[in-house]
């Protein structure tokens, strides 16, 4: 086997992750307090969603 073929038959490295559990709870924080300012804005539906979606992963 060359060196080349060892290279493509290993299996690729586990990604880490970007945010901590913890980044997930400030980042919901933000976010509730940023609703509060667009309460009255069509784009607080989507702000209102992505709260909700990072309550599921924290």
């Amino acid at each position: 086997m060359t060196t080349d073929t060892i290279a493509h038959t290993r299996e690729p490295t586990r990604s880490r992750a970007v945010f901590s559990q913890e980044d997930f709870g400030l980042i919901r924080t933000a976010i509730a307090h940023y609703l509060r300012e667009v309460q009255d804005q069509p784009e607080s539906v989507k702000y209102a969603n992505l709260y909700h979606r990072l309550g599921r992963v924290a």
